[in-house]
């Protein structure tokens, strides 16, 4: 599969979301969400540094982010439980979905062969796509800094049409 470019359709999905309007879990596919713009960001793991940096910082402009109308949504291939623990000990207003089976990230092309200590292993690039109200692709942010991430994904969706 190649990877995804903007202008494409993004890829539909169905997982489990927590948190945020979703609770403690429903059923969401992306084609719920069609006519709204949304942002899935993707994150290697739960209550982890660099992920927890991205997730606070889109928490203190949450109202912001919100005020665009997005739906957005942490993307991470952790269980339910450790979505609901990592929600709770940040405060974060909005949902993550849970990717357990690897699905999405594999469809997004973000499940890729990383290296630590010169040790290689698959894990989730931390990567963001803005799908616009159509359901295509209108900005992706790869290999995002997460201290960079929440002010990036403000100003794209400033930019996208109304």
């Amino acid at each position: 599969m190649s990877a995804l470019q903007i202008g494409d359709k993004a890829p539909n999905f169905t997982t489990t979301a927590v948190g945020g309007n979703y609770g403690s879990g429903t059923p969401l596919s992306l084609s719920d969400l069609n006519g709204k713009p949304v942002v899935l960001y993707f994150y290697p793991k739960d209550d982890t540094p660099g992920c927890t940096t991205q997730a606070c910082g889109i928490r203190d402009t949450w109202k912001e982010i919100k005020a665009t109308g997005v739906a957005l949504f942490g993307v991470s291939i952790d269980p339910v439980k450790a979505h609901e623990k990592f929600i709770s000990k940040f405060d974060l207003p909005f949902p993550l979905l849970a990717d357990t089976e690897k699905a999405i990230v594999s469809a997004y092309g973000v499940w890729v062969e990383k290296s630590m200590y010169g040790k290689k292993y698959m894990g989730t690039e931390r990567t963001t796509f803005v799908i616009d109200a159509t359901g295509k692709i209108a900005t992706i942010f790869p290999k995002v800094k997460p201290a960079e991430h929440a002010g990036l994904v403000l100003k794209a969706l400033k930019g996208l049409p109304s």
